[in-house]
């Protein structure tokens, strides 16, 4: 039996790849009524190989799943081979326009629809053992016309990290923890300094949108049906926003030599981010003598507010080896695997049975686990992603844009992609 994991390359960032990247999967042309046969990795025995493509944060998630994956191949007898994508979208377009998409991979809630509608996912989730052990609302993100596609790998919420470094050397204590926008901007103000901002995140609405969120705006209404981007509320939101911006207490990571907010917080060129759990592998790896402390986002004008991000494992229609995929996945999603997942590379586990052991090992990221009770997904409309695509270009320029224009434009685009859909 022989096993090989192979690296292309790196993503930098787990919800950018997932969640930014706007290229759609191609289809692949398979007969949806018979699955394509599976040629070993049974229980019984070994046999077959796989193919596993996943779009890391970085070094600690590629071996927390290059190891798991690993274990399971040792385990199964079948050759299981992990590769990490530059460019996730991409390369699985590529591989289902080819007929050779791989085996077993990340897919998440922007793209699921376009995959479900030209053919691409084989549906087994609701199949297995621990289906109903997933929280429902990941369930419902990867459920197109009442069918659920495939397993939510784990979880994220975005909450506030603080350097406690910075943070005691500007004389602020655990009572000035920002609570509401106007703490949020006093404390990024008084945290400013010639060598580091206040608060930096990336330009992009899978940040930004915290603020729509927490005045009562948002990309679309609770039914998934209008679009609700010109709002009052969002221009309240992205009006705070800028004006941080113009006042030079939020800087966006580019401006700052960083690739993204967990590199401009580890360096020492932020005080403060805005991330997802993600962070505590990728600071642990690259910045392991950065002290932080998490805590909950501010409130808004409507209270608080914050954004959820997942990915499932989804399994190629065209896969010559389901049945080994499926046990795969099984392996990977159960409460012991999704624990040893957590402490690698911080993401939360998808399965409720998991909850309180990660509460226990990690209360630290308390905070990020008691947000996921009003935490809201991504649109999973077909065509959402191109148009958060653009609307993270129009934020990039937000510092002197007109927020009323860029909104009514997003509006426009996202009600027609909303209109279609229906």
């Amino acid at each position: 039996m022989r096993r090989t994991t192979r690296t292309t390359a790196l993503t930098a960032l787990l919800a950018g790849t997932a969640l930014a990247l706007t290229a759609c999967g191609g289809g692949s042309g398979f007969d949806e009524e018979e699955p394509a046969a599976t040629d070993g990795g049974t229980e019984e025995g070994g046999g077959g190989e796989l193919t596993i493509l996943i779009g890391s944060s970085g070094a600690a998630e590629t071996d927390a799943v290059t190891a798991a994956v690993d274990a399971w191949s040792a385990e199964s007898g079948v050759d299981a081979t992990v590769n990490v994508a530059s460019d996730l979208n991409q390369e699985l377009a590529q591989g289902f326009a080819a007929g050779s998409p791989p085996d077993v991979f990340y897919a998440s809630t922007d793209q699921l629809a376009g995959y479900v509608a030209n053919g691409s996912l084989f549906p087994y989730a609701a199949d297995l053992p621990n289906a109903d052990d997933f929280y429902p609302s990941l369930r419902e993100n990867f459920t197109v016309d009442g069918e659920f596609y495939c397993a939510p790998k784990d979880f994220s919420t975005l909450a506030l990290i603080i350097n406690t470094d910075a943070w005691a050397a500007a004389g602020l204590t655990d009572a000035d923890v920002p609570t509401d926008w106007e703490s949020l901007a006093a404390v990024a103000k008084t945290l400013t300094t010639g060598e580091q901002v206040g608060l930096s995140f990336g330009p992009e609405y899978q940040r930004l949108g915290v603020f729509m969120e927490q005045a009562g705006g948002g990309l679309v209404d609770e039914d998934g049906t209008t679009a609700i981007v010109d709002s009052p509320e969002n221009t309240e939101a992205l009006t705070f926003v800028q004006q941080m911006l113009k006042d030079g207490v939020l800087a966006y990571p580019s401006a700052i030599d960083s690739g993204w907010g967990g590199e401009a917080f580890g360096s020492g060129r932020a005080a403060m981010t805005i991330e997802g759990n993600w962070i505590t592998g990728a600071l642990k790896n690259d910045f392991p003598d950065t002290k932080y402390l998490v805590a909950p986002l501010p409130e808004g004008p409507a209270g608080p507010g914050t954004l959820q991000f997942t990915n499932c494992w989804g399994i190629a229609a065209d896969s010559a080896n389901q049945e080994a995929a499926v046990q795969l996945v099984e392996h990977l999603t159960a409460t012991e695997q999704q624990v040893a997942f957590a402490e690698a590379f911080g993401v939360m586990p998808s399965v409720e049975s998991a909850g309180e052991e990660f509460r226990t090992t990690f209360p630290e990221q308390a905070a990020f686990l008691d947000s996921a009770e009003f935490a809201v997904g991504m649109p999973t409309v077909q065509g959402a992603s191109d148009v958060i695509g653009d609307f993270n270009g129009q934020i990039e320029g937000l510092a002197a844009a007109d927020v009323a224009a860029m909104l009514a434009s997003v509006q426009t685009n996202m009600q027609a992609v909303l209109g279609a859909e229906g």
